[in-house]
């Protein structure tokens, strides 16, 4: 075998999000002339805002030299100021350009972080549903992922992530609001959380650490802002991009923020910048950079995503189906008819639509429809959604 053993087992393993999306482009050449319904993957289709497309000229026809160089690791000191003053604004802490890493996306982020904070051997705990990818980020550096369960309703269960804890566990990783589920954490559950690893972190040399992995952060839909982690417990840190709230997948550019209450966040910040470089990562793309220094308060139009949801959730409850109720991000986690989400997403793929079973997100009987698409597409699947439960 020519490639590491480990790789051809993750390869094995597989995303079920990439294989399906894979599967929806060969459907699509199938040459039936008929429509594929795709859902797999979290891949905005609004545009980015128009401030954006100013903004992005205005930097590109900047003529000051050395636009392209190299900066600092943890990157534009301008650029983290603005980060800094927008989180500053959203949690009431005084965060500064020094407790900013810029970074490759959200990916980067949590990578870099992982890389700063945990030795091999020692433990990530994660709450199912999680996020596809993060066994594979935890292993990236040695670490081992230990999963606890949410309650019913997909809240963190803090008395689960207790029972899990152990003297190897460094990190509590979590999204929210949540992929798959669109659930956003109440704040009396975080603070629960903190209060539980503020107890067991005096009683060790070194603390446990909360890693908020948070693109979706400003895509709420119900309430003024998203829950805070940083308010909770004083060794959080954020992760976070902005391919969703700007519209910028592609472009890769996010950052890491420590929070300024946590003990010696200077040396956290800079172990970050560190491994951000050693990683490969190096600096967050130049451009792109300057471009997010000046959308800070910007969005994308939240009302494009929520009347998907609110059309997707009203019809699908209407059809008989059971789905938790999203408060945010572009996701909906019903669950599986007759309880096999994988025959289940079979069947709905023997109709065109594609979906992700929960399997792939830790969380075996749902399934995961990712509604950042067309309207028409949400409409055009209608029946083939309805015909399943029926069928």
């Amino acid at each position: 075998m020519p490639i590491a053993r480990r790789i051809a087992d993750y390869q094995a393993k597989g995303s079920w999000i990439r294989k399906l999306f894979e599967e929806g482009a060969q459907l699509a050449r199938d040459g039936s002339g008929k429509p594929v319904y795709d859902f797999s993957i979290g891949n905005p289709d609004l545009e980015p805002p128009a401030e954006f497309d100013a903004i992005l000229k205005e930097v590109v026809d900047d003529p000051s030299p050395g636009k392209h160089k190299y900066m600092s690791n943890p990157g534009y000191e301008e650029t983290r100021a603005a980060v800094a003053a927008d989180l500053s604004s959203d949690h009431g802490l005084p965060f500064t350009a020094e407790s900013i890493v810029m970074t490759v996306g959200a990916g980067g982020a949590v990578n870099s972080a992982l890389k700063a904070l945990i030795d091999p051997g020692e433990e990530v705990i994660v709450n199912a549903p999680y996020f596809v990818e993060y066994r594979f980020y935890i292993e990236n550096h040695g670490g081992v992922m230990v999963t606890a369960e949410t309650t019913p309703g997909f809240d963190l269960d803090v008395d689960a992530i207790a029972a899990k804890i152990t003297d190897r566990t460094r990190v509590v990783l979590m999204t929210n609001p949540n992929n798959p589920t669109g659930i956003i954490y109440p704040q009396e559950t975080l603070d629960r959380l903190g209060a539980l690893l503020r107890e067991l972190s005096a009683k060790r040399d070194r603390p446990i650490f909360l890693l908020d992995d948070a693109p979706y952060r400003k895509l709420v839909y119900d309430v003024d802002k998203c829950t805070s982690p940083f308010t909770a417990y004083e060794n959080s840190l954020m992760a976070t991009s902005h391919s969703k709230d700007l519209g910028l997948p592609g472009e890769r550019i996010g950052f890491l923020a420590v929070c300024p209450r946590m003990d010696q966040w200077q040396r956290v910040a800079a172990a970050a910048a560190f491994t951000n470089r050693t990683l490969g990562f190096v600096n967050a793309p130049a451009l792109m950079q300057r471009v997010a220094a000046k959308l800070q308060s910007v969005t994308i139009d939240l009302d494009w995503y929520r009347r998907k949801r609110d059309l997707l959730y009203k019809e699908l409850t209407r059809m008989g189906y059971n789905v938790p109720y999203p408060q945010g991000a572009f996701y909906i986690f019903p669950e599986a008819p007759g309880g096999d989400d994988v025959a289940f997403i079979n069947k709905l793929k023997d109709l065109r639509v594609l979906v992700v079973p929960g399997s792939g997100f830790g969380k075996p009987g749902h399934f995961r429809i990712s509604y950042c698409v067309t309207d028409e597409k949400i409409e055009g699947s209608l029946p083939a959604f309805e015909a399943a439960i029926k069928g």
